[in-house]
């Protein structure tokens, strides 16, 4: 569950959080877009530690946003 406050919508919380500060999200994104364009760490490696990060942080949505298939 998510501990803060996430507008009502037909998407999961993960994107709906988003539309808090969609400044943000968009920041965010492009970040994102360069740490996996720039990065030397693998990818797989780089995704657990992110993983592991949301565990020890108890973060539901990213966790979900993370989940495995």
């Amino acid at each position: 569950m998510p501990r803060i406050e996430v507008p009502d919508g037909a998407a999961g919380p993960e994107v709906r959080v988003w539309a808090l500060r969609p400044e943000m999200g968009m920041a965010a994104g492009t970040f994102s877009h360069a740490i996996y364009e720039q990065s030397i760490v693998p990818v797989r490696e780089r995704e657990l530690a992110r993983v592991r990060i949301a565990q020890i942080n108890g973060c539901a949505i990213c966790l979900t946003w993370r989940k495995t298939v």
